[in-house]
């Protein structure tokens, strides 16, 4: 195979499913084996098939709608660790997320076949805090009336 050039590719404000960071072991994952799904706009999903990555489809729950472009994205902690960041202020209680990452590509070919796998490379995770979680911040959990 001749070298080939992929590019990283930068996602904002990403949308991520079928997570799986502790590897753990199910129907659709070989134990432990770390990865997500994000899911793609459909114009960057037909640039990634283009380029030979692996986009997967979601199939529509309702008539009429377009199936969900999905890329599976690995998380090795190997030679090329990625960076991962998570942003949260000093709460402990994250209700939601914002996150923003870059996929590195490894290009790949085994018997004559030939595609591109996605691996993290960088992760940052905003965490988006409830009003309550400040007022009960300098409390240990063994301190909150709820616990």
């Amino acid at each position: 195979m001749a070298y080939k050039k992929t590019n990283n590719v930068m996602i904002e404000n990403a949308r991520l499913i079928f997570k799986n960071f502790s590897g753990e072991e199910s129907k659709f994952n070989r134990g432990g084996n770390r990865n997500f799904c994000v899911v793609l706009d459909p114009e960057v999903a037909d640039d990634l098939i283009k380029d030979g990555w692996n986009v997967r489809f979601l199939r529509p729950r309702e008539d009429g709608e377009e199936p969900t472009p999905y890329l599976q994205v690995s998380v090795m902690f190997g030679n090329f660790p990625p960076k991962v960041i998570m942003i949260a202020g000093k709460n402990k209680t994250p209700l939601d997320a914002n996150v923003d990452l870059i996929i590195r590509p490894y290009n790949w070919e085994v018997n004559g076949k030939e595609g591109v796998k996605a691996y993290l490379k960088t992760m940052y995770v905003e965490i988006e805090q409830d009003v309550f979680a400040g007022k009960y911040d300098a409390l240990d959990d063994d301190d909150l009336p709820f616990m």
